[in-house]
């Protein structure tokens, strides 16, 4: 278990992710500030979940510079899931999540989660570090019956491209992975502990 030299704050309402830091030993509060999940359109889907962990990672800068507040850690993520070339955002309703899960069936995609880090640098100024795991995912073929489950059972409308890796459809569905199954459920925790190092005691 680390710990670091200031107090660690995870910027995500996400309870993958907070699970996922409870796990690794780390103590932290949970702070989330409104962020514009957009991206310009000729920006690259390999850059994309990078580009919006830095964004959420920017809403606390105001606070690291503030002379009057404590110094602390931020920690900000952001995961897409990529199929060919195109990204499968959080689905918007059953219909949508189930369009994404048939073309997901029987297919291989990328799931990319970009992390941000936001600390004190060693003269106290506040610094950005981000990066980008991917790990690349095989699906078995699903039937419509074990999509509609999932849906009902599951209500995948918060997770990139409509499932979760620890749900129904990643337990019966995950066929093959290459890269860490932390990665697909939205935090790659061996990278994010190797990070916090630079700012452990």
């Amino acid at each position: 278990m680390l710990t670091l030299r200031y107090p660690l704050v995870l910027a995500s309402g996400s309870p993958r992710r907070k699970q996922l830091m409870t796990d690794a030993g780390f103590s932290f509060t949970i702070e989330t500030r409104p962020t514009d999940e957009l991206f310009p359109i000729t920006m690259p889907v390999d850059e994309v979940a990078e580009y919006l962990a830095r964004q959420k990672a920017e809403q606390f800068l105001i606070d690291t510079s503030d002379k009057q507040t404590p110094p602390k850690i931020v920690l900000c993520a952001d995961t897409v899931v990529i199929l060919g070339n195109q990204i499968l955002n959080k689905p918007q309703d059953e219909a949508e999540a189930r369009q994404m899960l048939r073309a997901l069936s029987g297919n291989t995609h990328r799931v990319r989660t970009g992390v941000a880090i936001l600390a004190p640098d060693s003269n106290g100024q506040p610094q950005l570090y981000s990066f980008t795991d991917e790990t690349v995912v095989k699906f078995s073929p699903l039937t419509d019956d074990e999509i509609a489950y999932y849906i009902q059972t599951c209500k995948p409308f918060d997770k990139a491209g409509s499932y979760g890796a620890q749900d129904f459809v990643g337990l019966v569905g995950i066929e093959r992975l290459d890269g860490s199954f932390y990665t697909v459920m939205g935090l790659p925790t061996h990278r994010v502990y190797q990070a916090l190092k630079a700012y452990a005691e």
